[in-house]
């Protein structure tokens, strides 16, 4: 098999070699071969230039920015123009993940004809290469009007952030026998309307392998255990630098908001004490 065509370290370039995208056909070729999807959220091009070089699949620009960059308590606030900000920037750092971007809250839910002009701004401006929208069978028309024109849409099923105000809390979706059926059934429908993918966010894990299993298209989970044909995190989470959100589905690969914090601080230090600069820093 082709090194570009795996994750991990095996998506790793030679210097100067031309890799190989990702694509939404690949992203559907590797379920068909059980092979591990990779997805990270970033915002910005150097942490999406990391995450690339190092074989993600897939980089969401995530309206989670709302959170992580504003310091919003929900992605509510985040406008379209922000994010095609954001993603201008990721697509910068990019030279083989799938660049997808979240469609903010009101960008989508006014109109199918709004939906779709909104859409299509983010691919011609922002220059992903495809959008994420929220919902199940009420936004399918929506999905299929976009479909239809060559934009590749991303489903989300599940605890759906934009939603937040409806749900009441951030608890898990499809407990309920009748919830998780439709959640099931919405798959399908996102499927039937041209999506080449559903994230499942914080879901039961067997109520994630249903789902899996029913649709050709991949699912991507965050909190939906490990049937789904990829994962995904919020990169500020599996790198430790926020600290107040600890959610039992994150794995914290590093501490970094401990580390930078006495990173700074020593820096502070050596300023204040005449330690920076020395003289071999010095011109």
């Amino acid at each position: 098999m082709d090194p570009t065509q795996r994750g991990g370290s095996a998506g790793r370039q030679a210097e100067g070699e031309r890799p190989r995208r990702v694509t939404t056909l690949r992203l559907r070729q590797m379920k068909q071969a059980g092979q591990k999807i990779v997805c990270l959220t970033a915002y910005d091009a150097l942490m999406a230039r990391i995450f690339d070089e190092v074989g993600v699949d897939v980089i969401l620009v995530g309206d989670s920015l709302g959170n992580v960059v504003q310091g919003h308590e929900t992605t509510i606030p985040v406008t379209l123009e922000e994010m095609i900000y954001h993603t201008k920037a990721v697509v910068r750092g990019v030279r083989r993940a799938l660049v997808v971007t979240d469609m903010p809250f009101m960008s989508y839910q006014v109109s199918t004809e709004e939906a779709f002009r909104n859409a299509g701004w983010i691919l011609k401006e922002g220059g992903a290469a495809a959008v994420k929208v929220e919902g199940g069978a009420h936004i399918v028309e929506t999905v299929a009007r976009m479909t239809a024109a060559g934009i590749p849409v991303m489903g989300h099923l599940g605890l759906t952030p934009q939603s937040i105000h409806q749900f009441g809390s951030y608890r898990a979706r499809g407990t309920d026998p009748k919830e998780a059926e439709q959640i099931v059934r919405d798959a399908q429908l996102l499927e039937e309307a041209g999506a080449f993918a559903i994230v499942l966010e914080k879901i039961p894990a067997e109520l994630a392998r249903r789902v899996t299993e029913s649709v050709a298209i991949p699912t991507i989970g965050i909190g939906a255990g490990v049937h789904c044909d990829g994962q995904i995190l919020v990169y500020t989470d599996m790198l430790g630098l926020t600290v107040e959100f600890q959610p039992r589905f994150v794995r914290r690969y590093e501490h970094l908001y401990e580390r930078i914090r006495e990173a700074v601080a020593r820096y502070a230090d050596d300023v204040r004490m005449q330690r920076f600069p020395s003289e071999e820093e010095s011109y």
